[in-house]
């Protein structure tokens, strides 16, 4: 199975292209919705929460802005809550790739904001970085409920330049030429990744046959091969 990981700067376009995937019959972890579903009534992740910053889980659920504003401008803060909520992520994460190969699922994708910086590339066989030009970031963030310069910077501030992700990316897929454009690339790096993966299988395969009938030692019977 390969393991494509989709990646970006906030306002990019990833999530447009995480579901451009699934239309492709790819399954897509999305690490944000794992968050959410985390911080949701009866999340794992609440009581920890709950104990970590008293007052901000109201009905059994971490209410998102009461944690925010605890957290926001306060590095030390962050990294408490980064210790709850990531690993439960992680496992998350684990689960999935191994439902995917249960299954023999060619290509799994791992959706994930900050996956080169919290490094989860390395998990990863490719990694693609959606992009667009600056300014079209800045409209699409600043368009949203709520976002405020000071925001978005802070935000920002905590992500890899798009410049450095397109330098370590394996692909970068374009989001600000139309959806059109951006479907074509990624139909394009999905038909390689499926013919990589059907290769590989091909070879794999291959070789557990030869070895199925080689006859063995003991015996040298095909029918103690074929059942060894």
């Amino acid at each position: 199975m390969k393991v494509l990981g989709l990646t970006g700067s906030i306002g990019m376009g990833k999530s447009t292209a995480a579901g451009m995937l699934r239309r492709l019959g790819l399954p897509v972890h999305d690490a944000d919705a794992a968050v959410h579903r985390l911080l949701a009534r009866g999340g794992a992740a609440v009581p920890a929460i709950a104990a970590t910053f008293p007052g901000v889980v109201k009905d059994g659920a971490v209410d998102r802005n009461a944690l925010g504003s605890r957290v926001f401008g306060d590095p030390a803060a962050l990294t408490r809550l980064e210790a709850i909520v990531h690993p439960l992520v992680k496992r998350e994460t684990a689960r999935f790739l191994a439902w995917c190969r249960r299954r023999r699922v060619p290509v799994a994708v791992l959706d994930v904001p900050l996956l080169l910086e919290g490094g989860g590339h390395e998990r990863c066989d490719m990694v693609a970085v959606v992009s667009a030009p600056g300014w079209l970031q800045r409209q699409r963030v600043m368009a949203r409920p709520g976002m405020t310069e000071s925001r978005l910077a802070a935000i920002l501030a905590k992500q890899m330049p798009d410049a450095e992700k397109r330098r370590r990316a394996d692909v970068v897929i374009p989001t600000g030429l139309g959806r059109t454009v951006t479907m074509r690339r990624l139909k394009r790096l999905v038909r390689k990744l499926r013919r990589n993966e059907e290769s590989e299988c091909a070879r794999s395969c291959s070789t557990r046959r030869r070895r199925a009938w080689t006859p063995t030692p003991a015996t040298g019977s095909s029918k103690s091969a074929a059942s060894s």
